[in-house]
């Protein structure tokens, strides 16, 4: 297993010591069902506002209750893996639940960073962050940079080729011989 990829009570104990030494710690939180520039970029952004960037990624149980039957695409430890060997992640922990909240409360981060797209009210963890005088930011995403766009345009492409496919394999018509 991969020592960036830890435990909640793991990534408690962790965060106390960082703190400890005087470290700032960021929280980040996401799916992360396929890797993409998006991703890495956002990533990259928030390693900058601090030390330590702890990444919580939602379990496949927790995905699936929001983004439906079909997601995710990766199984949570592909995801794990995939996000730990990014050199901007310094940790990566898995969480269950709908929302980060729990994690956010183990981890006491310095600095929560979510997407522009996200409204600071809807942003879990925003206010607790901020009442122990840690703060928020929301971060500009790339432009047409998304999971959701990615898998669309896949599906437009794959019925395109299929469709593409079922002309080339129909049998010509006895007018047509």
């Amino acid at each position: 297993m991969n020592s960036k990829i830890i435990s909640p009570s793991s990534a408690s104990r962790l965060a106390r010591r960082l703190r400890a030494q005087g470290k700032t710690i960021v929280f980040t939180n996401g799916t992360f069902d396929l890797l993409h520039v998006g991703h890495v970029a956002s990533l990259e952004k928030a390693k900058r506002l601090g030390d330590v960037l702890m990444v919580g990624v939602n379990s496949d149980r927790s995905v699936k209750t929001y983004k439906g039957p079909d997601r995710p695409i990766n199984p949570e430890k592909d995801r794990l893996r995939v996000l730990a060997g990014l050199t901007a992640v310094d940790y990566a922990v898995l969480f269950s639940e709908s929302t980060p909240l729990n994690l956010i409360l183990k981890i006491r981060p310095h600095i929560l960073v979510k997407g522009s797209d996200w409204k600071k009210a809807q942003i879990a963890g925003a206010r607790e962050v901020e009442s122990w005088g840690g703060s928020v930011k929301r971060i500009r995403l790339e432009p047409g940079r998304s999971t959701t766009r990615l898998i669309m345009s896949l599906r437009a492409r794959r019925a395109k080729q299929s469709g593409f496919k079922s002309r080339l394999l129909r049998r010509p018509s006895a007018s047509s011989q």
